[in-house]
């Protein structure tokens, strides 16, 4: 299951940073919930690989369901934000121009719909 989070924050991390984020304030958000996740699972799976589980007295099961729902909770938000910012593909950049250059591109607006899946 770590492993799999990494690749998808991962993946995750790729395709946000790959636009140019119209609207910094929600995709930060989806930077920030993907970076961080893929650090703590990186120190979850560290502690597992190297035997410091056996170490440490506490309830890694416990902590283990803490984790993942906590990183739950956190993606779903991360996706709604996502999904918010590529549902603006249509509306336009300025409001006042007389150019109707929209939010996002043709290549941002599919990259912004593989970022929310």
């Amino acid at each position: 299951l770590f492993l799999s989070l990494q690749l998808f924050g991962t993946i995750v991390w790729i395709l946000v940073a790959s636009t140019q984020i119209p609207l910094p304030l929600l995709q930060g958000w989806v930077m920030f919930v993907a970076v961080t996740a893929w650090f703590f699972s990186i120190v979850f799976l560290s502690v597992f690989l190297f035997g410091y589980a056996n170490r440490i007295a506490v309830n890694w099961n416990q902590a283990d369901f803490i984790f993942h729902g906590a990183t739950f909770v956190f993606y779903f938000g991360a996706f709604l934000l996502q999904a918010a910012t590529t549902s603006l593909h249509y509306f336009p950049r300025k409001f006042n121009s007389t150019t109707q250059e929209t939010i996002l591109s043709g290549r941002e607006y599919n990259i912004s719909i593989a970022a929310s899946v």
